[in-house]
C-alpha cells in the first residue's frame, strides 16, 4: 500500500496543538509517562501507514493521540482556601515533609509530634509558617488523643477540618513471628490501628461536616507476607481493611478514603542503624534460651544483616510519597490506593498473579533470605532430614522495593 504522510501529519499536528494547550495550562504530566505515549503513538502511525486506507488510519491516530493526553492530563484539584488538615507523625519522614509542603501550599496544618522540643519540631517550627500548629500527642495514650481532638475542634472553628492524615507508625523488631515478644504485636496494633482509630472516629463528626478527606499511610507489608515483619505488616493489614470499611460507609457522608502504600524510602528511621542494633540486642536479650538454641544467634545476625542491607537501597527521595498525600487530599476524585515508590507496580503483579511458590522466593530473594535455624542444620541433634530442611537461599538479597517505615 501506497504510503501518504500528510493525513498522519494532520493527525500529529492535532496531538501537538492539544498538548501544547496542556502545557500552557500546566495541565500536562511531563517525564517518562509522556515519552512512552509518544513512542506508542510513533509505532501505531507505523502500523496505520501499512495496514488502514487514509481516512481510517488518521481517524484511529488521532482519536489515540486524544486519549492519550487525556490520559496524562493532571487530574483537577480543589482550591486550597483556608482548608485545614491534621498530620500525625510529624517528628520526621513522610509527616514532617507533608506538613511542610502543605504549609507552603495555605493549609491551615495540625501537626502531632511525640516531643515539641524534638528535632522535628523545632524544624517545622522555624521554616513553617505561623498558621501551623503543633501538638505533642502519643497514640498509645488515650488522653494525648482526647487532647488532640479538642484542639482540633478548637482550632478548626472558623474552617472547618479539611483533612485527616493518619501518617505516624511503629515498628520495633525484624524477626520471625516465633521469635517476635507478642508485646512487639501489641505495640504495633497500638500505634498504627487502635490509636488511629480512636482518632479518626474522633474526628468524624468535623469530616462529616465538611466532606472532608482521611489518608492514611499504610505499607505494602500489610498486603504480603514480608518475611519478619509480621507484627508492622499485621497492624498495616488491619489498618487498610478498617480504611476500605470507612470507605464504603462514608461514601454518603461525602468523605472519601484513600491509603498510601509507599515503598522503601531514606525516612530517618531507615537512616538510624543504631536503633536497629539496639533493638536487635534486645531481642537477643529477651529470647528464652531455649528457643535461641533451636534458632541460633547466628541466625539473627543474619536476618539483621539482611535487613540493614535492603535499607542501603532505600529512595532518598520522599517527594513521591508527599505528592500522593497532597493528590489524595485535594484531587477532585482521588484514588483508593496510592502506591508511590520503585519496584511497587512488579511486585504487585507477582503477588497476584504468579504461584504462590514465585511469590515466596522472590520477596526472600529481594527482601530478606532466610538461612537455616540452627536446630536444622546437617549433623545436629535433631535436625530434619536433608530433603524436608529448606535449601540456605543465596545470603545477599538483591535491592529491597520496600521496607518498614
Amino acid at each position: 500500500m501506497e504510503r501518504w504522510p500528510w493525513p498522519s501529519g494532520g493527525a500529529w499536528l492535532l496531538v501537538a496543538a492539544r498538548a501544547l494547550l496542556q502545557l500552557l495550562r500546566a495541565d500536562l504530566r511531563l517525564g517518562r509517562p509522556l515519552l512512552a505515549a509518544l513512542a506508542l503513538l510513533a509505532a501505531l502511525d507505523w502500523l496505520c501507514q501499512r495496514l488502514l486506507p487514509p481516512p481510517a488510519a488518521l481517524a484511529v491516530l488521532a482519536a489515540a493521540g486524544w486519549i492519550a493526553l487525556s490520559r496524562l492530563a493532571r487530574p483537577p484539584r480543589l482550591p486550597v482556601a483556608t482548608r485545614a488538615v491534621l498530620i500525625t507523625g510529624c517528628d520526621s519522614g513522610f509527616g514532617k515533609e507533608t506538613a511542610k509542603k502543605l504549609d507552603a501550599m495555605g493549609f491551615t496544618v495540625l501537626a502531632t509530634v511525640l516531643e515539641l522540643d524534638g528535632p522535628g519540631a523545632l524544624e517545622l517550627r522555624a521554616c513553617c509558617s505561623p498558621r501551623l500548629r503543633l501538638l505533642q500527642m502519643d497514640l498509645t495514650k488515650p488522653a494525648d488523643i482526647s487532647r488532640a481532638l479538642e484542639f482540633t475542634k478548637a482550632h478548626t472553628t472558623s474552617t472547618g477540618l479539611w483533612g485527616l492524615v493518619n501518617n505516624a507508625g511503629h515498628n520495633d523488631v525484624v524477626a520471625d513471628v516465633e521469635l517476635s515478644p507478642v508485646a512487639t504485636f501489641r505495640s504495633c496494633m497500638e500505634v498504627n490501628f487502635f490509636g488511629a482509630l480512636e482518632l479518626t472516629k474522633g474526628l468524624l463528626p468535623l469530616l462529616r461536616r465538611s466532606r472532608g478527606r482521611i489518608v492514611t499511610v499504610g505499607s505494602p507489608a500489610g498486603d504480603m507476607p514480608y518475611p519478619c515483619l509480621a507484627a508492622y505488616g499485621t497492624s498495616k493489614a488491619a489498618m487498610a481493611l478498617l480504611m476500605d470499611t470507612f470507605s464504603c460507609e462514608l461514601l454518603p457522608w461525602g468523605v472519601k478514603v484513600s491509603v498510601i502504600q509507599p515503598g522503601c524510602f531514606k525516612t530517618e528511621s531507615v537512616r538510624n542503624v543504631g536503633q536497629w542494633e539496639q533493638r536487635k540486642q534486645l531481642l537477643l536479650a529477651s529470647l528464652p534460651r531455649e528457643l535461641l538454641q533451636a534458632y541460633g544467634e547466628d541466625y539473627i545476625e543474619h536476618l539483621h544483616g539482611q535487613f540493614l542491607h535492603s535499607l542501603r537501597l532505600a529512595l532518598p527521595d520522599l517527594s513521591p510519597v508527599v505528592d500522593a498525600i497532597t493528590d489524595a487530599l485535594l484531587a477532585a476524585r482521588p484514588r483508593r490506593r496510592y502506591y508511590p515508590g520503585r519496584g511497587l507496580g512488579l511486585m504487585y503483579f507477582i503477588h497476584y498473579y504468579l504461584p504462590e511458590g514465585l511469590r515466596r522466593r522472590f520477596l526472600q530473594t529481594f527482601f530478606i533470605s532466610h538461612c537455616l535455624p540452627r536446630a536444622l542444620r546437617p549433623g545436629r541433634p535433631g535436625s530434619a532430614p536433608a530433603q524436608d530442611a529448606a535449601p540456605d537461599p543465596d545470603p545477599n538479597p538483591g535491592p529491597s522495593p520496600v521496607a518498614a517505615q
